[in-house]
């Protein structure tokens, strides 16, 4: 009797466990692997890394209207000094710990699109994160993300390599549920560094035999076994082995914030992206922006982080002369409203700004700045529909029809150069 799809799952041989395999893992896969690995050393394709900023991020202290006494009025403890701001222009200053960002801003690597939003807004986590996800204002579950109809969209080859790659602990993010083309999820670089092989332990010889048996089968059979290997686990090992080899020949980063997170996903998102992979889009996750109490700080260490880690990406990507072919799209699900709370905090918000960081980005400040005096229940009205942000991207970066991905036309903003 030949083992199903179900039977491989309960042996517990997901694309974790092939991805342990190493050196032991059954011939067939390491053949193909090889095989399928063997892709330009340096690609020239155009990569788009998606920061999600969890939590709904105070877009008004981190892109600051210092000069609006309204900000300062309504924000008595949560306002932050003009003096200690990165200066963007006469109006604006970035948060004081976004030195990283600032140092980009000044290389032109930085667009700044402020007033990012939807209609009629909903101030649920989890509401407004599925709606920015979706791309979409009318979403429900099973409603595709619009990075993953982008995937289907675009097709490609059904190559090794993994079209899109989330690198992160969490589960896979709506934005990139629903395609038809198999996304994993990578935890970190300690997976990518296990040699040992599958662990010698009860189960052990017969996970084995199990893919030994799939190795012989017809490549190919309806919902087989080597179908399953094939679409969700070989893309995931042949990653490891371009990345191992890179290592191996003293690819490791250097510059990063070693006590970061993001640092540490974002080094092997470049590591990955420098070993040749094909992937065009990139997912991971920065958490701890639902800032309701004693804001100050904990927001101060958030940017921080951001911008330091996303700094110390593009500077390792130019070293590697793999810079101008990647852009990093940072966003929020809703910003903080315009008044403090009681706990020096901020509460759910509306609209926010959306960063978007590459060599090929158009520098400086878009869009019109909050009205601070034109709110909508106490928020401000947002100015530029988000799906403008990403028909934007959509088109002239990842060469996809935005108007097939997100259902109807939405007008470029002067974010990317030509």
């Amino acid at each position: 009797m030949q083992p199903t799809r179900r039977d491989f799952l309960r042996l517990g041989l997901g694309s974790s466990t092939l991805l342990a395999c190493g050196a032991t893992v059954p011939a067939f896969v390491a053949r193909s692997a090889a095989a399928l690995a063997d892709g330009p050393a340096a690609r020239r394709d155009r990569i788009l890394v998606v920061l999600q900023l969890d939590g709904g991020n105070d877009g008004l202290n981190t892109v600051v209207p210092h000069r609006d006494d309204v900000y300062r009025r309504l924000r008595p403890r949560v306002a932050l000094p003009a003096n200690g701001l990165h200066r963007l222009n006469d109006d604006l200053g970035l948060h004081p710990s976004l030195a990283g960002l600032m140092r980009l801003h000044e290389a032109r690597r930085l667009a700044v699109v402020q007033s990012v939003g939807y209609p009629n807004p909903n101030r649920s986590h989890f509401e407004s994160m599925a709606i920015w996800h979706a791309g979409r204002l009318d979403t429900n579950r099973n409603t595709p993300g619009w990075l993953a109809r982008c995937l289907d969209r675009r097709g490609g080859p059904a190559g090794a390599d993994a079209p899109a790659l989330h690198v992160s602990q969490s589960l896979l993010p709506q934005a990139l549920h629903g395609s038809q083309r198999h996304v994993p999820s990578l935890a970190g670089l300690e997976q990518f560094r296990r040699r040992l092989g599958i662990p010698e332990q009860a189960g052990a010889a017969e996970q084995r035999a199990a893919l030994d048996q799939v190795g012989g089968r017809q490549r190919g059979a309806p919902d087989s076994l080597l179908q399953f290997v094939e679409r969700s686990s070989l893309i995931t090992y042949t990653s490891s082995a371009r990345l191992e080899g890179v290592m191996r020949q003293g690819g490791a980063a250097t510059g990063y914030p070693e006590f970061y997170g993001l640092a540490r996903r974002l080094r092997l998102i470049a590591q990955l992206i420098k070993a040749g992979l094909s992937t065009s889009i990139y997912y991971t996750q920065l958490g701890g922006f639902d800032t309701h109490a004693n804001q100050l700080n904990t927001h101060a260490n958030l940017m921080r982080e951001l911008g330091d880690s996303v700094r110390a990406f593009v500077e390792d990507l130019q070293r590697a002369g793999q810079a101008e072919r990647v852009l990093v799209l940072a966003f929020s699900e809703f910003g903080r409203r315009l008044t403090e709370n009681a706990s020096a905090g901020t509460d759910h918000g509306t609209a926010g700004p959306v960063l978007l960081v590459g060599p090929r980005v158009r520098g400086g400040v878009h869009g019109p700045n909050p009205n601070l005096r034109d709110l909508d229940d106490g928020d401000p009205r947002h100015a530029l529909d988000f799906r403008r942000v990403y028909a934007t991207v959509l088109d002239q970066w990842l060469n996809c029809p935005s108007q097939a991905v997100l259902g109807e036309r939405f007008e470029h903003l002067p974010l990317i150069q030509a």
